[in-house]
């Protein structure tokens, strides 16, 4: 078969039937698939490796390396930093939607996926609790890290919390987040945020039996914290506790809008369901607190016109 240049590139990328080809790609890209790879092999689309923490590791740090997961990818992951993404400006990119996603399935109650490297990103991957009370799936404890598009979904059980971020998770970004937690007791939260500057959570769907919140920051005050839909979010407590969303009081930022929010029952004041005492928010914020009811907006004391 001949090849061919085209001498001065394509500064737009090229893409094929409408698929990007990768290697017009500044840094690496390495392909992972369970079903027919190995991590002996030189992590191609042809010869993908087996697991994604062995890619990680071929990775060139600061680089844009990209790790392209295949559809019907699996991996178990039995320990604390069983997928460590340590190495600098990654991007873990899983393809496929729905069944066909790539499925990381933590099967130990110490099992974490952690993300502890500077300027890396995870994109449509869907995380399992194989086990219950795993303790946290998803630890961010770096800066400019971002998790777009993945999905927690509890199935043995129930994973005490989702994503647990750091102080050190400075501009942390989330998009398009989904928690399917289970309607039992068990789980605290889907987001433990401890401290950070400069947040964003948005565009979440988050069901499950929340303890403590759907969000929680929790010992450290967050900065300009930002939680909000650009488009409608969801968010349910199966949990008497009826909260939603809950700050340190000294945490500063913004709340809503476009966040509809489901309580377990009326027995609180839906002022409750949102915490917040130096956090502004900002409607629409509804909530529903019973079946067959229409949602009400929250009542946090308003802005007026001094």
């Amino acid at each position: 078969m001949g090849t061919s240049n085209y001498p001065n590139g394509f500064p737009g990328g090229l893409t094929v039937q409408d698929i990007p080809v990768l290697n017009v790609h500044g840094g690496n890209v390495f392909w992972v698939d369970s079903g027919a790879g190995s991590d002996g092999n030189k992590g191609s689309f042809i010869q993908p490796f087996a697991t994604i923490d062995y890619a990680i590791g071929k990775c060139t740090a600061s680089n844009g390396d990209i790790i392209m997961v295949k559809p019907g990818h699996t991996e178990t992951v039995s320990a604390a930093s069983g997928i460590d993404l340590d190495v600098v400006g990654v991007s873990i990119v899983g393809l496929g939607r729905g069944a066909d996603r790539p499925a990381v399935n933590l099967t130990a109650t110490t099992s974490t996926v952690t993300i502890a490297a500077a300027s890396c990103s995870v994109q449509n991957i869907l995380f399992t609790g194989g086990i219950d009370a795993v303790v946290t799936a998803i630890v961010v404890s770096a800066a400019d890290c971002a998790l777009v598009d993945c999905e927690l979904r509890d199935v043995t059980g129930q994973m005490v919390s989702g994503v647990t971020t750091t102080a050190a998770a400075d501009r942390f970004y989330c998009d398009g987040h989904i928690h399917r937690g289970a309607a039992a007791a068990g789980g605290a939260n889907a987001f433990e945020i401890v401290g950070g500057d400069g947040i964003v959570i948005k565009n979440f769907w988050i069901d499950g039996n929340f303890s403590v919140a759907a969000i929680e920051n929790v010992t450290t005050a967050a900065t300009n914290i930002s939680i909000y839909g650009d488009r409608q979010c969801f968010a349910r407590t199966r949990n008497a506790a009826d909260v939603i969303i809950t700050c340190v009081a000294t945490s500063t930022g913004n709340i809503g809008p476009n966040i509809n929010a489901r309580l377990q029952d009326n027995a609180a004041n839906v002022t409750e369901a949102f915490v917040g005492a130096d956090i502004q928010f900002f409607q629409p914020i509804n909530i529903c607190n019973l079946d067959g009811e229409v949602a009400m907006q929250t009542n946090i004391t308003a802005s007026t016109d001094a």
